[in-house]
């Protein structure tokens, strides 16, 4: 579902899947919400479970599996659904928590590409950020105890999604630029990897030109168009992939704890080499909007977390093939990928 105030149905949606007369939904929530007008809204009835969670910190596997055990806590009974409400990181608590309630042992069992064995409960997706594309994508992005990586599964997708631009009012300048650039970035790792297929282009290149507008224009209406943007370049990556920032990105965050979307951008500046066009373009966004990125994250840091960052970067095997190719190895070398967190 699309359209402002399209928030305001999200009970009508859910209330053909309340089928057990002793069950309930489970509204998962972003808690910088917390006591806001919007929790107030939420179309909770009878023994529904509010479940704030918290973000500060991208979503561990442990984290994911304790609230796993909250809600078999509450009830024996499986709830009929869970709604997730919030950005990336609340939507990917949402979908691991789904799929986790159908299947055995802890989230980190399933970190990688096809693991999940056993469909997900029901759920639906409220984004109240846009860029990540996390409402669309197949991956519940979590940190485990010796990696970070996705719970990547056709049953991670959402089944429903209600994008409401309303929901996007208010939010800080920075964190806007930085999960709409999580978007632009998507944007131009698909269309120029080697995985680009026609689909993935079509969405791509919309996407691309829903956020030219929003980053490099002025529209009333750029909250519908990055809410869109986001979409369209979720749907892209689907069918193909991102590349060498989000591999970077990963190890950013692994390592340092630095949140996606600005983790990303981070990245992406150094990629001159690889994305010419497109950093140079994400610079133009990032003057406009008066953005500055911190600088020397990594100078501090020992030889052994920086050879943790470039192991975690080159074990997205996917990621690097899409962005140089199957003889990736050759060309994003242990030492070319030191390099540049080296100047991070």
């Amino acid at each position: 579902m699309f359209g402002r105030g399209s928030f305001n149905q999200l009970g009508d949606v859910i209330a053909s899947k309340r089928i057990h007369p002793d069950s309930y939904f489970v509204f998962v929530l972003d808690d910088v919400f917390a006591g806001k007008p919007l929790e107030k809204r939420l179309p909770l009835q009878g023994r529904d479970l509010l479940l704030p969670v918290n973000v500060d910190d991208e979503p561990k596997t442990g984290y994911i599996d304790n609230l796993v055990e909250q809600i078999r806590a509450y009830s024996p009974i499986k709830p009929d659904g869970i709604v997730g409400i919030g950005g990336g990181s609340t939507m990917d608590i949402a979908k691991a928590v789904s799929l986790m309630l159908n299947n055995p042992g802890s989230s980190a069992d399933y970190q990688g590409w096809d693991l999940i064995q056993n469909p997900s409960v029901y759920h639906v997706a409220v984004p109240t950020l846009a860029g990540t594309g996390a409402e669309i994508s197949r991956t519940a992005i979590l940190t485990g105890p010796v990696k970070k990586l996705g719970i990547n599964s056709d049953h991670t997708l959402f089944h429903q999604i209600v994008l409401d631009p309303e929901l996007l009012a208010g939010v800080p300048t920075d964190q806007w630029f930085y999960t709409g650039m999580d978007c632009y970035i998507h944007d131009v790792e698909s269309l120029q990897g080697t995985f680009i297929n026609e689909f993935s282009k079509a969405y791509g290149e919309k996407s691309l030109d829903l956020c030219r507008q929003v980053f490099l224009e002025d529209h009333p209406e750029r909250d519908d168009k990055l809410m869109m943007a986001s979409y369209f370049g979720g749907m892209s990556i689907a069918y193909s992939q991102v590349g060498a920032c989000h591999a970077l990105s990963y190890g950013l965050s692994y390592v340092l704890g630095i949140h996606h979307g600005i983790g990303c951008c981070i990245a992406f500046d150094y990629l001159d080499e690889i994305y010419p066009e497109g950093v140079e373009e994400f610079r133009r966004m990032m003057d406009k909007h008066r953005i500055t990125l911190p600088r020397g994250l990594t100078a501090d840091l020992d030889d052994q977390k920086l050879d943790l960052m470039v192991t975690t970067a080159l074990n997205l095997v996917p990621l690097w093939e899409n962005c140089l190719g199957p003889d990736w190895q050759k060309k994003m070398t242990p030492e070319r990928c030191l390099a540049l967190y080296k100047r991070m």
